[in-house]
Formats: structure tokens, C-alpha cells, sequence
């Protein structure tokens, strides 16, 4: 979070706080700010700086609410803002939490005028919304979650046991081969996970034959179970069918599945239906079949893509915090065990939350994203079921283009950056599961699977020994 204070006067530019650097001190501090504004003359503008902009907005928003004068002021803060559950919540207590606007990111600017008084507004970062807030809060408090109501056609959740037991780890598996197995009992995993495609029309023999696999070497299952975006025309009875299949496999005892994969994205679900509403309709359905047929199995949402590209496709692409803000709202706590989440455009460590060289977008950075998930799901803990970072060292051939962000990771970094994310997430009291994505995938094309894989290509795992240190092997 990037936090900014000082004097302010009407035109003046951000560039220009150098100048009047002694009054922001005195302005942070607790001996009240001179009112040299009344003073010193009017300093030139600075239309290019974004927070100036934002600060113009949030200034006249309050003047005309508030009937105000703030050509000058005692002091002003801001401070870049993830505003979880959209712009209006917890600063306008009027909305009700439908009319909620859905903008996440902006500036939060604390105003103190002339007379003392304080005043607080938002602003979105493309100043395409602005709110005053009824009262002035703390710097990094955040409001409760909006509550959520239930569609009224979805129907009553079935009884289950839920995620229950401590944190854990595991691996998305191509195979479970010897090799396999030794380098993840060395790295403390106990679970494994399979991704299953279902067509209208299968059957569960393959999903028996994970499972056996899984349990004859010691490991606990998840099965990602994802279908065909083209077989849901009739919409309704899709979501029928796929629940009646989940169901099935449930009653062959696999540990956990997870309802989908990356739903906010037209690769895994029609264009131009994308929405956490109509996902949650087919997560009722399945949770309910997957209960009824053995309430133990933990049930795992689908995890969206994390992503901020909705702006440029808004048919094929839905951002994953608005597609979990709707899921929300259409009540799809009451059908999962865990939250599923993906963390996997890392190249900075887990523990940092600046300084990635392409922009400070939540997705890139690892609190950020369990942030962007766990906050607006207080009531159920997350299950990452895809974390890893690419490499692409060792790997023999250029890494992909357009992956050539990731081009100066080295395996070192894979290494210590997997520990450190399972060592925060044990330690953080809000996740259950971690899946490394992945552990010995070795597809390296237009997607580079095998520079994520902890298996490395000369048959060693780098990740291995630091996984099994912190998981306490």
C-alpha cells in the first residue's frame, strides 16, 4: 500500500511536496499543521500525475457534497486502496450492498480543512467513480464483508463435515511414478492432485483408477473435475448432469474435489456467460450431489484465474475478485468447504508486496491474492489448488514469449519462493490445503508446464529439500 501526506492548496501538484517537505512533517506528526497555506502563494499544477487527478476529484466531490471551501487545507493524506467488496461499501452507508459499484482499486484521500474538519473520499485509480464516505476511518481498517443473500432458486445446502484438520500440503501430479513418489514424501507432501475432464455421457472408471493410484502410494486425492465449455448449451441441464457425475465420484471416496477450474475465463466456460452467479448455480448442485453421495469429501471451488484483463475482453475474461465478489452475492459460501485460489505469476518472493517491474497489480503478488480471496470469503479457508513459478532455467530451449516475464527466475528462487509460501500459508490460520503446481509436468511449448515443475528436466527437484524443512521432515 502506497501512502502519501502534506499540506495541500488548490493547483498544487504532487511533485511540488518536496518543497513543503518540513510542513508534511509537521502534518504526520502530533503538533497541529501551521496554516501556511493562507500565505504562500498558489504553486503550478500538475495535470500529468495521476494522484493529482484523483485528488482534484475526490476535493470537488466533497465541496459540492459538503458545501465546503477547500481552496485551502490543514493536510491531506492518501493511500492506494484494494477496496474489497467494491468502491461504496463501508463509506456510503445508504447503498445497500446490491447498488455496490464494482471498482476495486483507487486512492483513499483523508481531507482536513481550514476549520479542522475532516473529510473522506475514494476515487478509482481511472477516476470513473468517486464516493464520500459518511465518516473518516483509520488508515488500513477495513469494513465487514457485506452480507451475503442467498439466490432464492438455489436450493438448501446438504450437511457436511467440511474442511476440517490442519494446514497440508501436495502436488498436481502427472504421473505417480517412483521417482514421483520419493521426491514428494521428501518434500512433505500428502496429497496429490488429478485434473479429470468429464463429457456429457461419462462414466467414473478413470476417477476409481486416480483414486486407487493415489491411495496405494500413500497419498490423499483431490480431483479437480472441469468440463466442456461447449457442451453447455442447454445450460440447466448441464449443471444436472455434472452434478449427477461429481455425486458419483464422490461415493468412491476421493478426499476433496474441486467444482471446476478458472470459470471466470472462456477458456473453461462460455463466452459471454461468464459470471460468479451463474458458476455458483452449478457449485449448489455439485456440492449438494457430492454431500448427499459422502458428506466427508471436502468440497473446493473452482479457483478463477487471477487476472485483470476484463477491460479488454469483457466476454471471454471476468476478473477473478468481481467473479468472486458475485459469487458471494449469489451465496456460494454456503456451498463450499474451502475457497480454491491460483497463485501463479509470481517473480518476487512471497513476503513482498512491491518492486515486481511490471506494475503493482494485486494478481502479481502472493499476500495480495490471498488477500483478494480470503477477504471476501471470511467464513472459509483457502485451499490454493495451483501455486507455483515459473523458471525456465534448465529447461534447454528460450522460455516462450509470452511467459518472458518470468525470464530472469532462477531455480534457486523456485526453491525458496515454494517454501516461503507454504511456511506463510501453514502459519497464516486461513489455509487448509496448498497445491504446488506442479511436480513433474514436463510440456515445454506455448505453454511451459515443465518450468514450473519442481522436477527439473535433469531428473533433480531444488524445491524439494526447503518443502520438506519447513513441513518439518
Amino acid at each position: 500500500m502506497q501512502k502519501q501526506s502534506g499540506i495541500k492548496w488548490r493547483g498544487i501538484g504532487i511533485a511540488m511536496m518536496a518543497a513543503v517537505l518540513f510542513v508534511a512533517l509537521l502534518a504526520t506528526s502530533s503538533v497541529p499543521a501551521p496554516a501556511l497555506a493562507q500565505v504562500m502563494p498558489e504553486p503550478t499544477t500538475t495535470p500529468s500525475d495521476p494522484a493529482w487527478r484523483g485528488y482534484v476529484v475526490a476535493r470537488d466531490a466533497i465541496e459540492e457534497e459538503r458545501s465546503v471551501d477547500l481552496t485551502y487545507v490543514q493536510q491531506y493524506t492518501y493511500e492506494q486502496t484494494e477496496f474489497e467488496f467494491g468502491i461504496d461499501w463501508g463509506c456510503d452507508e445508504d447503498v445497500v450492498a446490491a447498488d455496490v459499484r464494482p471498482v476495486w482499486h483507487g486512492w483513499t484521500f483523508r481531507i482536513t480543512d481550514m476549520r479542522g474538519n475532516r473529510h473522506e473520499a475514494r476515487v478509482a485509480f481511472d477516476l470513473s467513480a468517486v464516493v464520500v464516505c459518511d465518516e473518516v476511518s483509520e488508515g488500513g481498517s477495513a469494513p465487514e464483508a457485506p452480507p451475503a443473500e442467498r439466490d432464492p432458486n438455489l436450493p438448501d445446502p446438504v450437511a457436511g463435515s467440511g474442511a476440517t484438520g490442519d494446514f497440508e500440503l501436495g502436488g498436481h501430479v502427472d504421473g505417480l511414478g517412483p521417482q514421483a513418489v520419493t521426491y514428494m514424501q521428501q518434500a512433505g507432501m500428502t496429497w496429490v492432485k488429478k485434473q479429470l475432464r468429464y463429457n456429457l455421457g461419462d462414466g467414473t472408471g478413470l476417477a476409481q483408477t486416480l483414486i486407487d493410484d493415489a491411495r496405494g502410494k500413500g497419498f490423499k486425492i483431490l480431483l479437480g473435475i472441469v468440463g466442456q465449455p461447449t457442451q453447455m448449451n442447454d445450460f440447466n441441464s448441464y449443471v444436472e448432469s455434472y452434478a449427477d457425475f461429481v455425486g458419483q465420484v464422490a461415493a468412491l471416496g476421493p478426499d476433496a474435489i474441486e467444482v471446476w477450474n478458472e470459470p471466470n475465463i472462456d477458456r473453461e466456460w462460455p463466452t459471454g456467460q461468464i459470471s460468479g452467479a451463474n458458476y455458483t448455480q452449478l457449485l449448489a448442485a455439485s456440492y449438494n450431489a457430492i454431500k448427499t453421495a459422502n458428506p466427508s469429501v471436502m468440497v473446493i471451488s473452482g479457483a478463477p484465474a487471477p487476472t485483470g484483463a476484463e477491460a479488454v475482453a469483457p466476454q471471454s475474461i471476468m476478473n477473478d475478485d468481481r467473479f468472486m465478489q458475485e459469487m458471494r452475492a449469489a451465496g456460494a459460501t454456503d456451498y463450499m468447504d474451502c475457497l480454491g485460489l491460483h497463485y501463479n505469476e509470481g517473480i518476487v518472493a512471497p513476503s513482498a508486496s512491491s518492486g515486481d517491474p511490471r506494475d503493482n497489480y494485486p494478481t502479481r503478488y502472493f499476500g495480495s491474492m490471498l488477500a483478494r480471496g480470503a477477504n471476501i470469503f471470511p467464513d472459509r479457508p483457502v485451499c490454493w489448488t495451483e501455486l507455483g513459478y515459473l523458471t525456465g532455467e534448465g529447461m534447454g530451449q528460450p522460455i516462450p514469449d509470452a511467459f518472458n516475464w518470468a525470464q530472469d527466475v532462477t531455480l534457486a528462487q523456485q526453491a525458496s519462493w515454494l517454501a516461503e509460501a507454504v511456511s506463510i500459508s501453514a502459519q497464516s490460520g486461513r489455509v487448509r490445503l496448498l497445491i504446488v503446481w506442479n511436480v513433474n509436468f514436463t510440456r515445454w511449448d506455448s505453454d511451459p508446464m515443465g518450468g514450473y515443475a519442481m522436477m527439473r528436466p535433469d531428473s533433480s527437484c531444488p524445491a524439494c529439500g526447503p518443502l520438506g524443512t519447513v513441513m518439518g521432515g
